[in-house]
């Protein structure tokens, strides 16, 4: 089990092969760490909030940066061509990574069901059009129809997953993977996004657009709709994908095991403080809770939330600032 899905997906196909890596270096090396705030870009009603890059980059950068092979196949209008691909894949002995929707997911808990469709499973067997799965967020292995797998490749909705299925092709021999290039441009990248880039668009200056937007709502919109706002913000933070605090903790785990590596305290000191991050994004999560259950008091209000994500905006830019200047 993974605490997300894409990193879970990644680990596991490259261990099939041999590759050992941590979920935490799959974030890691994938520049997983991420934020985003698209008011002008709506998904089920509610402006788009992302806590991690689009789905697939982890994947597709943490497998460049190894010299790992894979292909990707899309199937938009042509589900059995993409189920018959599916099937020789397995005949070949291949695992195969795919995106689903989860709404109609027969195997996920009810409560877990909504419109999302971007949830990557890794599907290894069949057997009587019954598919083994390894969903990295579920535990054990689960079983699901051929129509209902077919199913959740082709759910409708907002980012239509199409039939998207992966694999890998040509694995290098671990022995021969030198991980310190991979993790030096993977410190560079995660800092342009979270702290370089002049833009509202992405990193803290987003959290900051976020800010100034939260403290508006309850003037600006009915208050229904501000609680729907801030309920999606809880869900996209702490739910799907657990960009928000989880992935500062997962980070954390991924500079502790570069630290211990490489003998880099600074590394190592900077996981605890990426972590203290995370216990704040855990708080704000709790205080929109709050607000949204109506159980918000003088010191939780849309401006506190509003306060402690410009607090936190600027622990990130003083965070990556730092580790834009690691050496290893």
């Amino acid at each position: 089990m993974s605490a997300h899905c894409e990193n879970g997906v990644t680990s596991n196909l490259l261990r099939y092969y041999g590759i050992e890596l941590s979920e935490a270096m799959i974030l890691g090396l994938g520049s997983g760490l991420f934020f985003s705030y698209l008011p002008f870009l709506k998904m089920n009603g509610v402006p788009v909030v992302a806590f991690r890059p689009y789905p697939g980059l982890i994947f597709n950068r943490v497998n460049k940066a190894l010299g790992v092979k894979y292909k990707i196949h899309r199937f938009p209008k042509n589900p059995e061509k993409a189920m018959k691909m599916l099937d020789e894949k397995l005949a070949e002995n291949t695992p195969v990574g795919m995106v689903v929707g989860i709404y109609n997911l027969t195997y996920f808990p009810a409560p877990y069901r909504f419109r999302f469709n971007a949830h990557n499973i890794v599907v290894y067997g069949k057997e009587n059009n019954i598919y083994s799965v390894s969903d990295p967020i579920i535990e054990g292995v689960k079983t699901i129809s051929y129509d209902d797998l077919k199913l959740v490749r082709y759910a409708k909705g907002s980012y239509k997953p199409k039939g998207k299925m992966y694999y890998l092709t040509n694995v290098k021999d671990a022995k021969e993977i030198d991980l310190k290039p991979a993790i030096l441009k993977s410190f560079k990248r995660t800092c342009n996004f979270m702290q370089v880039y002049r833009t509202n668009l992405v990193g803290y200056r987003s959290m900051q657009k976020l800010a100034k937007d939260i403290r508006e709502w309850p003037n600006k919109l009915d208050r229904r709709v501000a609680i729907k706002y801030l309920g999606s913000i809880v869900r996209m933070q702490e739910e799907v994908g657990t960009g928000g605090a989880g992935f500062r903790f997962m980070y954390g785990a991924y500079l502790q095991e570069v630290g211990k590596m490489y003998n880099n305290k600074q590394l190592e000191e900077m996981a605890i403080e990426i972590t203290t991050i995370g216990d704040k994004w855990r708080l704000f999560a709790t205080h929109c809770s709050r607000v949204i259950k109506g159980r918000n008091s003088a010191d939780v209000s849309f401006d506190s939330i509003a306060d402690l994500l410009v607090e936190i905006s600027y622990d990130e830019k003083a965070f990556f600032t730092k580790l834009q200047k690691v050496k290893l």
